[in-house]
């Protein structure tokens, strides 16, 4: 198990592996070739960032069971996909920005798939080798402005509504991972990957035969029940087994 994160060092973004109480920082890139430097530092002194840049983010809705009866929709036959920006994402300790037009902004737990090498046209038996790591993901939506009819850019697009972090961790099984969200330190969320309706591994396979996807991109796998509203001012907090904790405030606009 490798644990990746990307973090200030100096005025410059550098990524790092975290050793113990350390992060040692890195040369080259996590997603070609890389070696560790001499530069370390403790890791309570480093400023962590998103621990990755993905050109897009491919979020699938409706991914557990138990929040797809939640919100009184069919199970899905298919992935039920969309997408957030870039400038969507944000890193741990960064806020979350309630827009002035949205009366209702929900937290949704969720793991991140890290893609790590271009991907086209995988197979569901091959998929999880264009996998680099995981992530904990926040798919932070707009809730009133989320139409039932599909096309949910609007409530899902705003800048701040992708917090992704602490760390990329590589070489674990994603198939039975505990999500859990806390909402002011108050528990809101728990459930298991082993309950996705579409596995990492289909969902890789599936969305390269759509689209190609690029090292650093991320596939958000869905979140389970227990969505709920967050105001300015509230702890939302996402933990996944292995991944760590990731941890954002909210503040209006």
């Amino acid at each position: 198990m490798t644990e990746f994160v990307r973090f200030l060092n100096g005025e410059k973004a550098c990524y790092g592996v975290v050793r113990g109480e350390q992060v040692i920082a890195l040369s080259g890139s996590i997603f070609t070739q890389w070696q560790e430097t001499d530069e370390v530092f403790p890791s309570s002194a480093v400023r962590l960032l998103a621990p990755c840049e993905p050109s897009k983010v491919i979020c699938i809705g409706l991914n557990y069971r138990d929040h797809a009866e939640e919100m009184k929709i069919p199970i899905p036959e298919k992935p039920v996909v969309f997408m957030k920006p870039s400038t969507a994402v944000v890193g741990p300790g960064e806020r979350v920005i309630k827009p002035a037009m949205c009366r209702r902004l929900d937290y949704e737990a969720e793991l991140g798939v890290v893609i790590g090498r271009v991907t086209r046209h995988a197979e569901p038996g091959n998929a999880i080798e264009n996998v680099l790591g995981y992530v904990c993901g926040n798919d932070v939506t707009a809730r009133d402005l989320q139409p039932k009819d599909g096309q949910w850019t609007v409530a899902k697009s705003f800048d701040t509504f992708c917090p992704l972090g602490p760390r990329i961790v590589s070489g674990i099984d994603p198939s039975d991972l505990e999500v859990k969200a806390f909402l002011n330190g108050q528990e809101r969320q728990r459930s298991t990957t082993a309950q996705l309706i579409f596995p990492v591994e289909y969902l890789v396979s599936y969305l390269s035969k759509v689209m190609t996807l690029l090292p650093g991109d991320v596939i958000l796998t869905g979140t389970p029940s227990g969505v709920g509203p967050m105001e300015p001012g509230d702890e939302i907090a996402i933990e996944i087994r292995h991944l760590g904790r990731l941890v954002n405030r909210v503040a209006a606009e």
